[in-house]
């Protein structure tokens, strides 16, 4: 019975060997926890003042050059600099700019344009943080538990997505946006406390300044892998047309129950969740491709149930169901990407997949928010989930190696295995 359990539950193996991973994970959901107070509190404040989905679908609009721009380019800084500074410093000015959410709240007329202004700033400076993040994985992991790292990581994203939400919606509700935004702010001055105590993790010795022809590489690399790119287009098609979130303030109304607002955007971390707490078996699976194609399709299928029922309990299960398919998707995107990338490359095409994982999103609150204000917030959502399985098929005719992909023999996994091996004097395991 022991091995049985043992086999689901999650592998701890990165935690008890990796001293920066567990300083990250601990920042990760202090900072996933006051995000999503945010996350819940801003849209609702943009609705409060205006009352138009358009307007809370614009918030997508502001966030996509930024995010564009500077995921890009904070790919680039990321393979050139002190990983470790970067996220520091993009955190703090996180921090700062939910300091000023905090203080626009405060107002006795808050204003409007500040909130666009700080989601910019949130875009470019989340632009810049991530590929700083996700590049580090790769250096302070074994290569054998990258599979593991990302499942616990997961985990980590979706405690926060679940406890922020929750408790923002009552916050929000009952007391107002000002101990929201506070919560934020003191969230990410923990963080920066903890980010303090990463050890340094400086470039590589033949790294180059950031530049518009190594950004250019990093795309040609990517460009040339159809497994990568594979995951890049399954993600973007999902997202765009199947992100409903920024609309469901309207959708609660329109089934008549806005006291459930915050449950519809904690539900799909609930899903999320259930797959992250019986993850063991990830780190013994090979087909990662398979994961990212059927994780994608189950969101799609789930989403638009979401969307046609009128049941509002149902409304929370097809949620959560949407957010373990998403799960799925994400532990094979993050797995290959994590065995595939050669490390001189990790901060350029992290950039390039933080533009595939944030970029659909924004998209989708703009798709979303327009087609709201048109059809009505339900039929926003069911459209979007058919497309989004329509589009996830034809991507993985269109590219078969995604579905074929093997770790144990996929010529990009078994380099990264041997330069990693080579690198720490680990044994190459597959």
């Amino acid at each position: 019975m022991t091995s049985k359990l043992s086999a689901v539950l999650p592998d701890l193996s990165p935690w008890r060997s990796s001293r920066d991973f567990r300083l990250l994970w601990v920042q990760g959901l202090i900072t996933n926890f006051g995000s999503f107070m945010a996350l819940v509190a801003l849209p609702l404040q943009i609705k409060e003042l205006t009352g138009s989905p358009l307007a809370v679908g614009a918030m997508g609009a502001v966030e996509l050059v930024p995010l564009v721009v500077f995921g890009l380019y904070g790919g680039a800084l990321a393979d050139a600099v002190d990983r470790r500074k970067v996220i520091l410093l993009t955190e703090a000015g996180l921090g700062v700019l939910a300091g000023v959410l905090l203080v626009n709240a405060m107002l006795p007329e808050p204003m409007l344009w500040p909130l666009y202004v700080v989601a910019a700033g949130v875009a470019a400076l989340a632009g810049l943080q991530r590929p700083a993040l996700d590049s580090l994985l790769a250096r302070i992991v074994p290569h054998d538990q990258l599979a593991a790292a990302a499942a616990l990581n997961a985990f980590r994203w979706q405690a926060g997505a679940i406890a922020g939400p929750a408790l923002a919606g009552l916050v929000v509700a009952y007391a107002g946006n000002v101990p929201a935004y506070s919560t934020t702010v003191a969230c990410f001055a923990v963080s920066v406390a903890l980010c303090l105590r990463l050890a340094p993790v400086p470039p590589a010795e033949n790294a180059g300044k950031p530049s518009l022809r190594g950004i250019a590489e990093g795309a040609r690399y990517a460009w040339s892998r159809p497994v990568l790119l594979g995951t890049y287009a399954v993600d973007l098609a999902a997202m765009f047309f199947a992100f409903p979130n920024t609309i469901f303030p309207f959708l609660a109304d329109e089934l008549d129950a806005d006291w459930s607002l915050g449950l519809m955007y904690t539900a799909g971390s609930v899903g999320s969740v259930l797959v992250s707490l019986t993850s063991g078996w990830v780190s013994r699976t090979q087909r990662h491709g398979l994961l990212v194609v059927f994780g994608a399709t189950g969101w799609g299928l789930a989403i638009a149930a979401a969307g046609w029922v009128s049941n509002v309990w149902v409304v929370l299960v097809c949620l959560a169901l949407a957010g373990a398919g998403d799960m799925l998707s994400g532990l094979g995107r993050s797995t290959i990407w994590n065995q595939t990338i050669p490390d001189e490359l990790r901060g350029r095409l992290a950039g390039i997949e933080v533009l595939s994982y944030s970029v659909g999103p924004q998209l989708g609150q703009v798709r979303a928010g327009a087609m709201a204000g048109w059809t009505g917030a339900r039929p926003a959502i069911w459209t979007g989930g058919l497309a989004c399985v329509a589009s996830v098929g034809l991507l993985a005719a269109a590219l078969p190696k995604l579905l074929t992909y093997d770790a144990r023999t996929d010529e990009d996994a078994c380099r990264r295995r041997t330069a990693h091996a080579a690198a720490t004097g680990e044994p190459e395991t597959a």
